[in-house]
């Protein structure tokens, strides 16, 4: 996983964060999408925001913060 194709700020949209192989986008979190919403569901993985019906975002901030969190566990192992 890595911080540096990650904007600074914004918002993510859900294959920006699991990947999408059909589409060539490589996953920062790789996990399946029923992983990843059981995760959002029992707090794992950051909560999401509702943009509209259809559109459903995570904040950069908080991916960030997931990512950088779960290297230094990593490390620290």
């Amino acid at each position: 996983m890595s911080n540096q194709s990650i904007p600074e700020i914004g918002f993510l949209r859900l294959t920006q964060i699991i990947g999408n192989p059909s589409e060539g986008i490589p996953p920062l979190i790789p996990v399946k999408r029923s992983t990843w919403w059981k995760g959002v569901k029992d707090g794992t993985y950051p909560r999401s925001y509702k943009l509209s019906p259809q559109v459903t975002v995570w904040k950069v901030e908080d991916i960030r913060h997931y990512i950088d969190s779960v290297t230094e566990s990593h490390l620290a192992n």
